[in-house]
């Protein structure tokens, strides 16, 4: 019997263990309590501390003992501070809505807003800022459409300016690229060769932006986080460090800015 036909014949294999979650109290330096959702998840290949919208994350993979990511989540505990107060939701400020006297957040600036009647609603870069142009009868969501729109147009604008540099080094190009708002990723290469991107990366700086885009496109030479692979990205990007310095010290803000923007 070949090879080929005793893999497809032999048994299936027993699926992957559901990742086990506890919520544990974690204290920060200035004394608050907050809760870290830890999860043992048999696919992860090393511990790590995340934060998003739902709150703070530490995933632990199967060969490192929970006493290994007591002592890194405790390593920590000032960056995991830092991010929850820039990820918390700014009770001060409103979702956007008709009349924001902005300014309109954009590729790490922060753009002059001008509103005006008009018969459809329009929103435009000029050399003043950002005009928009409205209907005298304006709903919130309506307006949060279109400046959803307004910014996926613009980072299609920066990935179509820099996509071409990238891909005659590639072994191939991706099968597609989505650009919308995720959760707590920045980015990230399905199997199948689909690249996604947030959404909320237009809002900062270019060149963080392009160093995302880079990376993604380095998991189609190397599908890991290999020595391999930094070494791709850093031939591409030599000041990868810094920018992820950058998303993890300040890039949460973008997110909950663009939820504030395009939030329905």
């Amino acid at each position: 019997m070949t090879t080929l036909l005793r893999r497809l014949l032999a048994p299936p294999l027993p699926p992957a263990a559901a990742p086990t979650r506890e919520t544990i109290p974690v204290r920060l330096p200035d004394g608050r309590e907050v809760a870290v959702l830890r999860v043992r998840d048999a696919r992860a290949r090393r511990i790590k501390l995340l934060v998003s919208e739902r709150g703070a994350r530490l995933t632990v993979p199967p060969r490192a003992s929970l006493r290994e990511a007591e002592r890194f989540l405790a390593a920590h505990l000032d960056w995991l501070a830092h991010q929850l107060e820039r990820y918390a939701p700014e009770p001060d400020l409103p979702p956007f809505a008709p009349g924001d006297a902005g300014p309109l957040p954009l590729r790490g600036a922060g753009l002059p807003l001008r509103w005006s009647e008009a018969r459809a609603l329009r929103i435009e870069r000029d050399l003043d800022g950002v005009h928009i142009g409205h209907p005298a009868q304006l709903r919130p969501a309506s307006l949060r459409r279109a400046v959803r729109e307004f910014y996926l147009a613009e980072a299609r604008r920066d990935v179509g300016r820099w996509l071409p540099t990238y891909l005659p080094a590639l072994p191939r190009a991706p099968r597609l690229i989505r650009i919308r708002p995720l959760r707590s990723l920045w980015g990230s290469l399905s199997p199948d060769g689909a690249l996604s991107l947030d959404l909320a990366l237009v809002l900062g700086p270019p060149a963080a932006f392009e160093y995302v885009l880079v990376h993604e496109l380095c998991h189609l030479i190397q599908a890991n986080h290999s020595r391999l692979f930094w070494r791709e990205v850093e031939r591409r990007c030599p000041d990868w460090r810094a920018h992820r310095r950058w998303f993890r010290d300040e890039g949460m803000a973008l997110k909950t800015t663009l939820a504030r923007l395009i939030a329905p």
